[in-house]
């Protein structure tokens, strides 16, 4: 498929104008087929054209980050990327977290955020105010997606995962254009930074790493690519270059609360392998909004967001300022 005909098809799709069959059989083609760049490009861009937008002003939205994962990946963690988003919003930047409740784990993002005390009920000119404030704001996937109520149903007739499984952290709903993003196979790195690069990102990371992370890994090589706004830059990135090498099995999560709990010992300081993927994340976020040039001094700029109390501090505010709503 050309863009325009991926286009057609998706529209299609998400005007509930195919049959149950129909969806389900192209669902299941593009599964089997491994979807391309300009397939995930379309979907993204309709799922884009049907959400329920947050009306962000001009100069707020060429500030905007998200650092999200597809999920999918079955390594059990704790809330990693949740957690680096409060760091880089400690750190000047202004986060869209996009993110749902639990999927494939025991605690999504908005399970664990409500476990800190982040109020999340709130709609979008409020989400708009709590980034405006605090530099963070929430963006609850489900109630931006209406569309999605026609295709979940076909999703979950399936036995394997969809292009839906892909979409999440292409498609939020405040329109950022920098990202950093993790995704379950490094096989599908490139094809998505291919995909954000159709759809006018300025900057973005797509990560994952070689023992099966959306994230990047303490333990092994991550793939990852790296778009500059001009570039694409395929890399390797080795946690033993950077001092922060450990093991996988010490980054076990739990329910909501057991990860607000490891959340919140990371923020007040607790050294070991949590904090270094917690660090290691946190500077790719960084470089990603022009915070840092590289990973080294992203990586020192994150352990002095901790270890200042400033990322403790800015947890504070986004409970108080939500609570306001």
């Amino acid at each position: 498929m050309n863009y325009n005909e991926a286009l057609e098809k998706f529209r299609l799709l998400f005007e509930n104008k195919m049959s149950e069959d129909e969806a389900k059989n192209f669902l299941i083609h593009l599964y089997e087929n491994e979807e391309s760049a300009i397939e995930i490009a379309a979907a993204a861009q309709v799922m884009r054209e049907h959400s329920i937008k947050l009306k962000v002003p001009s100069d707020l939205q060429d500030k905007l980050i998200d650092n999200c994962g597809t999920g999918g990946d079955k390594s059990n963690t704790f809330n990693i990327s949740t957690t680096v988003s409060l760091l880089l919003a400690s750190g000047g930047s202004y986060v869209a977290k996009h993110g749902n409740r639990s999927i494939t784990s025991k605690s999504g993002s908005a399970d664990m955020l409500e476990a800190l005390g982040i109020n999340l009920h709130l709609n979008p000119a409020e989400q708009v105010k709590m980034l405006e404030d605090t530099g963070f704001c929430f963006i609850f996937a489900q109630n931006h997606h209406p569309a999605m109520k026609y295709i979940m149903p076909i999703r979950k007739s399936l036995t394997h995962r969809t292009i839906f499984n892909i979409l999440g952290p292409l498609t939020n709903p405040a329109g950022v254009k920098k990202q950093l993003i993790g995704v379950f196979s490094p096989d599908y790195v490139k094809r998505i930074t291919d995909a954000l690069v159709m759809l006018d990102s300025k900057k973005a990371m797509v990560v994952s790493s070689l023992d099966g992370m959306d994230e990047i890994s303490i333990e092994s090589d991550t793939k990852a690519a790296f778009y500059d706004g001009e570039n694409i830059k395929e890399m390797i990135i080795n946690p033993n270059d950077y001092g922060l090498a450990g093991k996988k099995s010490n980054l076990l999560g739990g329910d909501a609360k057991e990860n607000a709990k490891i959340t919140l010992s990371i923020l007040n300081g607790e050294k070991g392998d949590r904090r270094n993927i917690v660090i290691l994340n946190t500077a790719a976020g960084l470089l990603v909004d022009n915070k840092v040039n590289d990973l080294k001094t992203g990586i020192e700029m994150a352990e002095y967001l901790i270890d200042s109390g400033k990322a403790k501090e800015k947890l504070n505010q986004i409970i108080k300022v939500s609570e306001l709503f």
